[in-house]
């Protein structure tokens, strides 16, 4: 099996996976996921798509993030990740579609508004 490589966003966040056949290992940017991510949710977060499929062993997943804070990095991983097991098994689809790994999650920072304080946020009022 050569390299499958997928892209998922959340936010600011960009993850690029590279998945191929081994052992299981996960690399976040040249670091182990238990490294780059201490908080096992987070990991949890990452591995959900694998665990669904029930393929955490079967292949070993490079990843390279960028962006954003660590929750929206897990997320856009967990988005690349459930890509590149489509790619490799069409027929995986619709239990990660079930799950909701499949969709790319829209929200993202509401811009700030000129002439006030944050993007909804306004300044006090004063009668006089």
């Amino acid at each position: 099996m050569e390299v499958i490589n997928a892209i998922g966003r959340r936010k600011a966040a960009v993850a690029r996976v590279y998945v191929s056949e081994g052992s299981g290992k996960i690399t976040i940017n040249k670091r182990e996921l238990d490294r780059y991510f201490p908080s096992t949710i987070l990991q949890f977060i990452v591995k959900q798509p694998l665990s669904k499929l029930n393929v955490t062993e079967q292949y070993d997943i490079r990843i390279n993030l960028a962006g954003g804070g660590f929750k929206g990095q897990s997320e856009a991983a967990r988005l690349a990740i459930a890509r590149a097991l489509i790619k490799i098994n069409p027929e995986d689809k619709p239990a990660l579609r079930a799950e909701g790994f499949v969709t790319r999650d829209p929200r993202a920072v509401e811009r700030k508004k000129p002439g006030r304080p944050k993007a909804r946020k306004r300044f006090q009022f004063s009668k006089r």
